[in-house]
């Protein structure tokens, strides 16, 4: 045997002997592409969620790969991961979900998006946490506000108690959601944590989650650090009298302020 193929096969040998890498669950690749939406929409300064509203959310659900398809009637479905504030403020660990809803009419057509709720109250939290909220009927829900123009419009009360955000073809919006519904996905807490605890008990646990939840929950963390140090430095900053207007938000393309004429 030639000394080049004695290298190959021994090569070939070693490869066959080692041990088989570990395979990726579907709860793990779950969390993972929840990182992944959350982390590349708030790296598009001008799309990301505002700091006023991270800064007091109460939960967070992420729903990567929704699916939206419409054939005579119409059906939206997909899951993620839902993670809440506990008692001290701090990130739970990640409890897993699942979201469903149907629309009537001619429909046609189908769509896949990720899907991020900011949950403003504890209210919305129990309803998905007692067995299933239905948003809009269980729980306010509007269109999020997104970037340096939510951040600038002081007339925003964020006064719902969920908002949505959706990214379809690498572009982030708000989305209505009305009529889905949220429930939490039992199987997959199971087989995930390796035990029967209920919802509650994964939510209130002190102890860190297996990876890469633990990732997650630090991701989640050092976001809305950061946006509750942005708010309350933003709020000791003196300010002049325009600064204190109500700023509304714009819509791009900006409108022509010269309706008729030719632009200069």
């Amino acid at each position: 045997m030639k000394f080049p193929a004695m290298i190959l096969c021994a090569a070939l040998g070693a490869a066959l002997a080692a041990p088989p890498a570990a395979a990726v669950t579907r709860q793990e690749k779950a969390i993972q592409d929840a990182m992944l939406v959350l982390r590349e929409l708030q790296a598009m300064p001008d799309q990301r969620i505002p700091d006023q509203l991270l800064a007091r959310a109460e939960g967070i659900v992420i729903l990567p790969a929704n699916v939206k398809f419409a054939l005579i009637g119409g059906a939206r479905f997909g899951g993620g991961v839902m993670l809440v504030r506990t008692e001290n403020r701090e990130w739970s660990n990640p409890v897993f979900v699942k979201a469903g809803g149907g629309s009537v009419g001619f429909q046609w057509g189908g769509q896949v998006a990720d899907v991020i709720l900011v949950l403003t109250t504890r209210r919305s939290i129990e309803g998905i946490t007692d067995g299933k909220m239905t948003l809009g009927a269980d729980a306010s829900v509007a269109a999020g506000p997104v970037g340096r123009t939510a951040m600038a419009a002081t007339s925003l009360n964020f006064d719902s108690e969920v908002y949505a955000y959706s990214r379809t073809k690498g572009l982030f919006a708000g989305i209505s959601l009305e009529g889905s519904g949220i429930f939490i996905n039992d199987k997959y807490n199971r087989r995930f944590y390796d035990d029967d605890r209920s919802t509650t008990a994964i939510l209130s646990a002190t102890s860190a989650p297996p990876a890469p939840a633990n990732d997650l929950v630090a991701e989640v963390t050092r976001l809305t650090a950061g946006a509750t140090q942005s708010v309350a430095k933003e709020a000791a900053e003196p300010k002049d009298a325009d600064s204190t207007r109500p700023v509304e938000p714009r819509t791009y393309p900006m409108p022509d302020e010269q309706p008729g004429t030719e632009p200069r």
